[in-house]
């Protein structure tokens, strides 16, 4: 599994694969207020994608790659 759960956040690293989707969301639906880390986020499938774009956890990094910053940071909180 490419992600750490944190006291205070997520860090997804690496490639994070559709299985990872489900234990995110979990992970997010249970915090008060989400936050991940996608610095050293290197690619994700569609379905992680989804979560982070349907619960929209507040990012402590975006990550590297500038398609994917830009479609996350442009979505109205």
């Amino acid at each position: 599994m490419a992600i750490r759960y944190l006291k205070q956040h997520a860090a997804l690293d690496g490639q994070i694969s559709v299985e990872d989707a489900e234990a995110l969301a979990s992970w997010l639906g249970e915090q008060t207020r989400p936050m991940v880390d996608l610095k050293r986020c290197e690619g994700l499938h569609a379905a992680v994608l989804q979560v982070l774009l349907a619960l929209r956890p507040r990012l402590k990094h975006p990550p590297g790659d500038e398609r994917l910053a830009h479609l996350l940071l442009s979505l109205p909180r």
